[in-house]
């Protein structure tokens, strides 16, 4: 089953045109379709703006976009799956979530751009003697290709599954979809409440000055979080944001396909993309403050473990 979905996938995609209809023939063509214009208008605006957040303004959308392509794609007098359709909702409350948190700190105005992207093109230039042709290709491949390639990879890919399983066979809505709905429900409350956390704590901080945040002491003071969902794990929204993607990968399995089918590509690069901005962060934390290495040491980076001995 696995195999004929992929080759099911492949025909889809070699069997494409240059003319809208060939472009939108199935929900696996319009998902492709709408991935390159916005991966197109992404590398367009970064390279006239000098500014690598644009595909991070569209990471929340997109999987939303992909989800209800695949759930309302239904031919003339048939209904739609509601495997695909429970998907897509609960991609669509991460996508909502997300946008949430991220338009709060502003990341939707078009000056507004990630910390970490300033240092990575400051390292290029000048560790790559190519610069700026280095600059060019680092925005084409990683920013804009690789990464909207990722974001499709984690959400086309399962819903292609269980939209190609569900004309084959129907496996009805189960207790299995009911569990890993919950599974993936609770992920992205532990993702809440961990960045409506860091939120509180970076407005308050924000609020004070540097001496008043000296005598209030603890968190304040050393200039970063530990309380909280913050003794389990330092980066605990990251860990449940590669968790609810991975509960996604789920739901072809309920449907019918093997364990080991193709859509798990998405969750895997998803984890090791993460493995990286989560070194990154880290090593600009630890460098701006000095406790952070004592945090380092006492608490787990990712998996949420008891919590060791307290920094205070």
């Amino acid at each position: 089953m696995n195999d004929v979905s992929l080759r099911s996938a492949l025909d889809q995609l070699s069997s494409l045109s240059l003319s809208w209809e060939g472009l939108t023939r199935t929900p696996l063509q319009a998902s492709v379709t709408a991935l390159l214009a916005a991966a197109t208008l992404c590398w367009i605006l970064q390279t006239l703006t000098r500014n690598y957040s644009w595909v991070d303004r569209l990471w929340s959308i997109m999987p939303p976009v992909y989800a209800w392509i695949f759930a309302l794609w239904v031919e003339p007098g048939q209904a739609p799956v509601p495997r695909l359709v429970l998907v897509a909702g609960l991609v669509t409350a991460w996508g909502a979530r997300l946008t949430f948190n991220f338009a709060r700190k502003g990341g939707y105005r078009p000056t507004e751009e990630d910390y970490r992207w300033p240092i990575v093109r400051a390292w290029l230039a000048e560790h790559d003697p190519t610069h700026p042709l280095g600059r060019e290709l680092f925005s084409l491949l990683f920013i804009t290709a690789y990464q909207h390639l990722l974001i499709g990879l984690f959400t086309i890919p399962p819903m292609f599954l269980v939209h190609t399983l569900a004309q084959q066979h129907a496996v009805p809505l189960g207790a299995s979809d009911i569990l890993a709905a919950v599974a993936f429900l609770a992920f992205l409350l532990g993702e809440t409440i961990a960045d409506q956390q860091q939120w509180r704590f970076h407005q308050q901080k924000a609020r004070l000055s540097p001496d008043e945040r000296a005598r209030a002491g603890g968190d304040l003071a050393r200039g970063f979080l530990t309380a909280g969902v913050f003794r389990y794990a330092r980066h605990l929204n990251f860990f449940c944001e590669m968790g609810l993607w991975w509960v996604v990968g789920l739901f072809p399995v309920i449907a019918g396909a093997p364990w080991l089918h193709w859509a798990w590509i998405g969750p895997f690069l998803l984890t090791l993309l993460f493995q990286g901005s989560t070194w990154l962060t880290e090593l600009l934390s630890a460098r701006k403050y000095p406790a952070y290495r004592d945090y380092q040491r006492t608490t787990s980076r990712l998996l949420p473990l008891w919590p060791g001995k307290p920094l205070d």
